[in-house]
Formats: C-alpha cells, sequence, structure tokens
C-alpha cells in the first residue's frame, strides 16, 4: 500500500478506506490515541489503537518522538478537533525514542533551550511552522522574478573584493596557521596561498551581479552571505541568505516600485499559502503576550501586522524630513530615544519605528541618504552631499530592505573610491563595466531570514534559520 501524507489525508473524506500513514508520535494518551505528525502540515492526526491487540512491549516503545507506520481505516472522527481519525488494524515501530533521554518532550520549552537542540527542534510546532514559510517564501521569491523575466545569477560566496568596505569579513585560506609563508617585508605571503592572492566569505553578490543586469538586463542573486560582525543581537547572524535584484535602466524610483511590489507579493503568498502555519504562529504569540504589560506587546497582532504592509501603499520621504519629524517628536523632545537624532548619522531601529508606527502608521521608505554613511557605489546626487540610496522600514523590526541607484559614472565613481581609500586595482572589472557600455542600473537587497523573521514573529532571527551561525556559535 502506497503511504498518504496526513496533509492529504486530512482533507479527504472518511468511507473507512485503508490508509498507510507514516510520521513521528507527538503524544500516546490512555494507551489508545496516537497524535502523529509527518512535517507535511501542522496539523496532527488522531490514530485510535484498540491496545488489546497490541504487545505490551510494542505499546511501550510508542512514545514521544518514535517513529511510527500505521496501517488502518479512515472514519468520521468521535471526538472534537478532528473530522476524520484512523482506527489502526497494525503498527509498526520503524524508530524508538527514549523517553528517558527524548529531550523534546510534549511540554513548554525555551526558544534557548530548543537552539542548544537545533538538530531536533524541527520536530516541535512552532519550528515546523517556521520552516514550512520559509520553503513558501524562497518559493515565492523565485517565482515573482522568474514571472518578471529576471535571471538567476549563481554569483561566488568566496572573493576578493569587499562589497560594503566595512572589512569585517571571514577570510578563505589553505596557508598553514602556524607558519604561514611570509614576503620579505614579515607580512604573509598571500601570492602563495591557493587563489593566489588575500581572498574571503562574500558579504554580498551585488557587484557580480550588476556585471549580469549590464548583459541580460534584470538579474536577481539569491545565495548566502557573510558577514564577521561580533554581534549577539536578535537581528544579526554571520551567515545569512541575501535576495539582490539588479535591474539596468532603473532610477532609484523604479527601484522602490519593484522593491514595494516584490515585499507585498511574497508576504501576500504566505497569507495565501500557509494560512494554518500562520494562524498557530499568531495564536502561539496572542497567548505569550496575553499577561505582559502594554508596552511590551506586538502594537498589532501577527496577521494585522502582515495585512498592514500588504495593504498600504508605502509612505516616501526622504532621509532629511525624516531627520527633521525625529527631531520635531515628542520622544526626542522629551529624550526618550536612546539614539541620537542629527543629520549625518544612521538612523537606529527606534528611529525607523517610530516613523512606521507612529508618524504614518504605514511602511515607510527613505530615500536621499548623507553620501558619507553609504556605499561607494551608490549614485551622488545633484546636491553633492547626498546619494541615490533608499530603506525600507517595516513595523516591528525597521529597515528590512537597502538599495540604491548604482553609481555608473567613470570619473564619480573613481572619486568616491579613491576618497573612501577603496582599491582600484582590485575592483578593475566593476570599473570597466564603467568604461564599456555603461547605463543607469538599480538594485536593492533583501536579508532573507529577516523577511521570514517579520512574516513569522519570531522574536530571534536565530530561530528561522536551521542551523544559525553567530559569534561563538557553530555547534552543529
Amino acid at each position: 500500500m502506497k503511504r498518504i501524507e496526513i496533509k492529504d489525508l486530512l482533507t479527504q473524506k472518511a468511507q473507512e478506506q485503508d490508509v498507510l500513514v507514516k510520521g513521528w508520535v507527538r503524544t500516546f494518551r490512555a494507551n489508545r490515541f496516537i497524535a502523529l505528525n509527518d512535517g507535511s502540515t501542522i496539523n496532527n492526526l488522531q490514530v485510535v489503537v484498540d491496545f488489546e491487540n497490541y504487545s505490551e512491549d510494542l505499546l511501550k516503545k510508542i512514545n514521544t518522538g518514535a517513529c511510527v507506520a500505521v496501517t488502518g481505516k479512515l472514519v468520521e472522527s468521535q471526538g472534537s478537533g478532528q473530522a476524520v481519525e484512523v482506527l489502526a488494524e497494525s503498527l509498526e515501530v520503524l524508530g524508538e525514542a527514549d523517553p528517558a533521554v527524548y529531550p523534546i518532550q510534549p511540554k513548554k520549552h525555551s526558544l534557548e533551550f530548543l537552539r542548544e537542540k537545533a538538530h531536533l527542534r524541527m520536530r516541535t510546532n512552532t519550528f515546523a511552522a517556521v520552516f514550512r514559510i520559509r520553503h513558501n517564501l524562497a518559493y515565492a521569491i523565485h517565482k515573482y522574478y522568474h514571472d518578471r523575466g529576471f535571471y538567476y545569477m549563481h554569483t561566488p560566496i568566496i572573493t576578493g573584493s569587499d562589497a560594503e568596505g566595512a572589512g569585517e569579513m571571514f577570510r578563505v585560506s589553505t596557508l598553514p596557521l602556524q607558519n604561514p609563508p611570509l614576503t620579505e617585508e614579515g607580512g604573509i605571503n598571500w601570492k602563495e596561498d591557493f587563489f593566489g592572492k588575500e581572498t574571503n566569505l562574500t558579504v554580498s553578490g551585488q557587484l557580480e551581479a550588476e556585471v549580469g543586469a549590464l548583459a541580460l538586463g534584470k538579474v536577481y542573486t539569491f545565495g548566502p552571505t557573510f558577514r564577521a560582525e561580533n554581534s549577539n543581537t536578535t537581528r544579526h547572524l554571520a551567515e545569512f541568505w541575501m535576495i539582490e535584484p539588479e535591474m539596468a535602466f532603473y532610477d532609484i524610483h523604479d527601484n522602490i516600485a519593484l522593491a514595494e511590489d516584490f515585499l507585498q507579493y511574497i508576504i501576500r503568498f504566505a497569507l495565501e499559502n500557509c494560512k494554518d502555519d500562520l494562524q498557530f504562529l499568531h495564536d502561539k504569540i496572542e497567548k505569550e503576550e496575553r499577561n505582559l504589560p502594554a508596552d511590551k506587546r506586538r502594537i498589532m497582532s501577527l496577521l494585522d501586522t502582515l495585512d498592514f504592509v500588504v495593504n498600504n501603499e508605502f509612505e516616501k520621504i526622504t532621509y532629511t524630513d525624516a531627520v527633521n519629524i525625529l527631531r520635531n517628536s515628542k520622544p526626542f523632545k522629551k529624550g526618550k530615544f536612546e539614539y541620537p537624532v542629527e543629520w549625518g548619522i544612521d538612523l537606529q531601529s527606534e528611529h525607523e519605528r517610530f516613523l512606521v508606527e507612529k508618524k504614518f502608521k504605514k511602511p515607510v521608505v527613505v530615500i536621499d541618504y548623507p553620501k558619507d554613511i553609504k556605499a561607494f557605489y551608490m549614485r551622488a546626487n545633484e546636491d553633492g552631499k547626498t546619494v541615490g540610496a533608499m530603506d525600507i522600514l517595516f513595523p516591528g523590526i525597521g529597515e528590512v530592505v537597502g538599495g540604491s541607484q548604482r553609481e555608473e559614472r567613470l570619473d564619480v565613481l573613481l572619486a568616491k573610491m579613491e576618497q573612501m581609500n577603496i582599491p582600484k586595482e582590485e575592483l578593475w572589472w566593476y570599473l570597466d563595466l564603467r568604461r564599456f557600455g555603461s547605463a543607469p542600473h538599480s538594485g536593492f537587497g533583501l536579508g532573507f531570514e529577516r523577511i521570514i523573521q517579520f512574516v513569522t514573529g519570531m522574536g530571534n532571527i536565530r530561530d528561522v534559520i536551521m542551523f544559525p551561525r553567530a559569534p561563538k556559535s557553530a555547534a552543529f
């Protein structure tokens, strides 16, 4: 008999047909009722067991976490909570889980505890829901760009350049740690290394994606990126995935329009295709926050927050306007902002959230940032002080997308690289894009884990990736 997945079985009409299901035991009550889940849905299948038909030794093996195969008849459920159930006719334990040592017992576990058991945490309802949503968002991203004529580019993971100019990169080397070859000056001789030069894990696929855009028109990357930033916040990872579209002949306003449409599309896709999982996470958050003081709760429920983004046109303001709004706000005048607000320094999450949640009550796009706080490749504006950058701000998390119109003018780009000490020799190929058939172009980056965190309502970004990489954390 062919196995049927539980998500499909739960939609069938009960006609006492024979079925075969396999999955992991969530609970086994009174030696009679097995709650079975195979990962295909948030919903469990109830299996009814006549314990008199099975040996005591077999029944003792049916514990939480055990994997079982059940053959039986699909019937209408006699209890509440499910429409159908399976009357077991045969049971086979495929894999045991000793309750004395199996850590994921049917009780409340903290997320911190489950991070220590990351190899098993997807068997809980919370993490199974998160990772099913993660899959759907990844599919939606590829579908969105494919349907709009973009080409998917696999940009290098190992790179000899620093796209952000931040210097926080993981080195890639085969040189011996204890006794590396040295130059006459006493420095490491990188010419003896595998690639013949100093190389690192990439922080972004953007620069290479520009190569694709200036040949194929519209491209996007979707791959792993790495930052050696010693940050232990709930919003940062050392290894994460980025979506980075790059488009020839797009100015900053075309860029913003694409980003807004893209974000609304993938969130709408999740709302339409992950209803059960989102409802579960929504209810979980509501229950957890019920007894919290008002200032510790979310400003909107999870589902209301997602609707908020999908159903509102994004507000567009300049960085200068944002600073003026913040400096004239009550929190600023009463000294309630933790970080300073003044022209020329970057906005912090608390400032971004004020603009979204208090001032405009809709997602906000901030454009025209000071040139000194943005990357070298962003196009200089005519005022000489700002660049054609844009950040998109969401409720609860602040910045979710960062992008810009790229600097296509060779002389301006060279001057900026000189000013910011960006080595021209390493990026000769990037400069060639401006020498040969340069064109206006734009792009942006979306951190995949950041958008998953927003859609699922998870409080810590380490809970939306299978095995999180963070400072002092690479156990799996």
